[in-house]
């Protein structure tokens, strides 16, 4: 394996642990918002308003397929690794939606989505031996 591919399977690797990491993350601010909705802080008049329950319910489904495409990306299959960028994207759109609750905690998790994506669709093919 070059040099170059080896630093792509780092990326790859990287990809598939903040997944999991993600995953983690929306998964308990879904605990959250299901178990204790008064933590949340509510802002007024925003387009995407939804009770704290039912936002935990959101992140706590995007968590746990972010966390199951986080753990498909080791098996090198394509289709974990395009689960993975679906994956992202939805947990990038739900923290957007989640800015006005926490939105130092939802730009963290947009960043580490990103990255994810960059990391999945540059070098994506390297560890399924495609590269």
């Amino acid at each position: 394996m070059s040099e170059r591919q080896n630093a792509g399977a780092g990326w790859v690797m990287f990809a598939g642990i903040i997944l999991i990491t993600v995953g983690i993350f929306q998964a308990f601010a879904g605990l959250v918002g299901i178990l204790e909705d008064e933590i949340l802080v509510v802002t007024p008049d925003y387009a995407a308003q939804l009770d704290a329950t039912t936002w935990g319910w959101i992140h706590m489904i995007v968590g746990l397929i972010v966390l199951a495409a986080g753990f498909g990306i080791f098996s090198g299959n394509v289709l974990a690794r395009t689960v993975g960028v679906f994956a992202a994207i939805g947990s990038m759109i739900s923290m957007f939606l989640w800015l006005p609750w926490y939105p130092i905690w939802a730009i963290i998790v947009i960043s580490m989505d990103i990255a994810i994506i960059w990391a999945l669709t540059v070098h994506g093919r390297v560890l399924s031996g495609d590269a």
